[in-house]
């Protein structure tokens, strides 16, 4: 009687304990460059004007070692390397494609995807590395940049926290990355709002950030200003994200589970006794 063999079901890169612990300090230090403003006095001076380059200097170290630790605690090695770094110059060639148009940004659906196969781990540092080469490709290098690399990072980070990795399946799976790609889209909007809020003068009355107000005034006004500059182009990322997420999903999930299980980002080396030595032989 033959043996049927199953092909073994890749597994996202799992995260250990330092693994999370790196990703939990650079969430923190992203949470307070981003919300600092809320909290500061009135003669803090203009916010975010001076933190860009400082932030950018703390997140590339904490990058590293989001890195190393998910490479000394699930036996990555150069395949996930260099998946990483094909993944990102796909993300980063395809967000040109409509940034500038109403929001039209085809990287994320291959963020939330790529998120879904590989883990909240290796998920962050594709994000926030795909970003970070956009910007070199399209000449969008500037204050804002590590914030879109936190944002983005989380976005991905997020898709890999989805319930069900080894065993959901199919069009539940598909629906499933479609809601969360809709939602964390207006997600990301919504935060790199926060960053520019702040930092844009001459708004009305009714929605301008007034530093040292209580954190409960700024924040409705905060609200007011998403639902007035930003919803539109929040929505058309949105769309897209879905559309594509559904149409180019299934086929692109199956390349890149194919790709893991192919790399084999979770086998472990297993010693044994060499060929033809009896046990217990010197």
């Amino acid at each position: 009687m033959r043996a049927e063999v199953r092909e073994r079901a890749p597994r996202p890169v799992r995260l250990g304990p330092k693994s999370v612990a790196a990703l939990v300090l650079v969430s923190a230090v992203g949470v307070v460059a981003f919300g600092w403003p809320l909290l500061a006095g009135a003669d803090s001076g203009l916010a975010h004007a001076q933190d860009a380059p400082w932030l950018f200097a703390a997140l590339l170290p904490l990058l590293v070692a989001v890195v190393v630790a998910t490479i000394s605690e699930s036996g990555m090695d150069a395949k996930a390397v260099a998946m990483l770094g094909v993944l990102a110059a796909v993300g980063a060639a395809l967000r040109p494609l409509g940034a500038g148009t109403a929001g039209l940004e085809p990287m994320f659906f291959l963020m939330v995807l790529s998120g879904r196969v590989l883990g909240p781990g290796f998920g962050f540092v594709l994000g926030s590395v795909t970003m970070f080469a956009s910007a070199l490709l399209t000449g969008g290098v500037g204050p804002w940049m590590p914030f879109q690399m936190l944002s983005m990072g989380w976005f991905t980070m997020g898709a890999g926290l989805l319930p069900g990795p080894d065993r959901l399946r199919g069009r539940a799976e598909l629906a499933m990355l479609a809601v969360y790609g809709a939602v964390a889209a207006f997600a990301y909007g919504t935060i790199m709002n926060l960053y520019g809020w702040t930092i844009v003068p001459g708004l009305a009355s009714g929605i301008s950030f007034v530093a040292g107000d209580p954190l409960h005034e700024n924040l409705v006004r905060f609200l007011v200003y998403c639902a007035t500059t930003s919803l539109g182009w929040d929505l058309g990322r949105a769309v897209l994200t879905v559309v594509l997420t559904l149409a180019l999903g299934p086929t692109l999930l199956r390349a890149l589970r194919r790709a893991t299980r192919r790399a084999a980002f979770d086998a472990r080396a297993v010693f044994g006794e060499p060929e033809g030595t009896a046990p217990g032989s010197s």
